[in-house]
């Protein structure tokens, strides 16, 4: 009695034009479901291992041991005679320009003499924790924040932190998982102050448009950092903003509005490329101007002109 060897058969047999099964395609994600897989070509049984096996590539001839002539000088003539008056020698390679400094680290607390504002979430990984009231660090003893130290780690339907081992697959589970690091106070402003080479804007390239309820605002300011960016509706005519960017840049300003809003509810979403801004009026009539500085126009548009904030 001979074997056949096609993968996936392995029966014995007398018969040389005994039919087995010899190849198939179906995909599975366990091993237990891969044994299980049913062959799906038709043919004989066999004692030689047909399997196709890939030609090997023919090397390239081996070049290292082969030494390039060097470059023959350049003459350079007068155009009278034939002397050379110099020679074209190689030139010597330039100096690697020095990459910019990196970014200096944020503080890791928050500065005692900063008052930290309402509903201000702390910045550490994995805690969501609120600040109730204009409070300052230095009166927060009680505060215990819990946060992941390390990055987020997506790997192959699984997700969690570098900082620990738990593993989870649904995206609201992992959400859910507790930081494995304990400190006091939260981290809310952290120094609170600008950052040593930090660009301070004076303008930004600002749009909008409106409805008889809502003026919807566009100020065109690229990669604002989210975790410290304050966005404070702090009047229905005044909106105080301080935006530091990921490359070393910051707007800080008070717009001060066209006409009054409902503080209440409006809005602030801020993009990858811009920071917009949903104010509801308090008056339904239309904005010839965002801000209230702007030079007015007299002309009552349904969409507002470009402008500098």
């Amino acid at each position: 009695m001979n074997k056949c060897v096609h993968k996936g058969c392995g029966k014995t047999f007398s018969d040389p034009d005994e039919e087995c099964w010899k190849c198939c395609k179906p995909r599975v994600l366990t091993f237990d479901e891969f044994l299980s897989i049913p062959p799906c070509t038709n043919g004989r049984h066999s004692t030689v291992d047909d399997t196709p096996t890939v030609e090997p590539t023919s090397k390239p001839q081996d070049t290292e041991d082969a030494v390039p002539p060097p470059p023959k000088p350049i003459a350079i003539t007068n155009g009278r005679s034939s002397s050379p008056l110099a020679t074209q020698t190689p030139q010597a390679p330039q100096q690697p320009v020095s990459a910019p400094s990196a970014r200096p680290p944020e503080s890791d607390s928050d500065d005692p003499s900063v008052v930290v504002p309402a509903e201000k979430t702390c910045r550490r990984r994995g805690c969501t924790a609120a600040s109730s009231t204009n409070t300052k660090s230095s009166k927060r003893d009680d505060e215990d924040c819990v946060y992941h130290p390390g990055q987020a780690l997506f790997h192959e339907g699984t997700k969690g932190w570098t900082c620990c081992k738990r593993r989870v697959l649904e995206f609201d589970e992992f959400m859910k998982i507790e930081g494995c690091k304990r400190k006091k106070r939260h981290l809310f402003v952290g120094s609170g102050k600008q950052d040593v080479g930090e660009e301070a804007l004076q303008t930004v390239r600002h749009d909008f448009y409106q409805t008889p309820t809502t003026v919807i605002a566009s100020l065109y300011l690229k990669k604002v950092d989210k975790q410290r960016a304050n966005i404070d509706f702090a009047t229905p005519t005044e909106i105080v903003m301080d935006l530091p960017t990921a490359d070393m840049k910051r707007y800080k300003t008070t717009l001060p509005l066209f006409a009054p809003i409902d503080i209440a509810k409006s809005t602030a979403k801020i993009m990858g490329t811009k920071v917009e801004l949903t104010l509801v009026k308090l008056e339904v009539a239309s904005w010839s101007a965002l801000r209230s500085d702007e030079e007015r126009t007299n002309e009552i548009t349904q969409v507002g002109p470009a402008g500098r904030a």
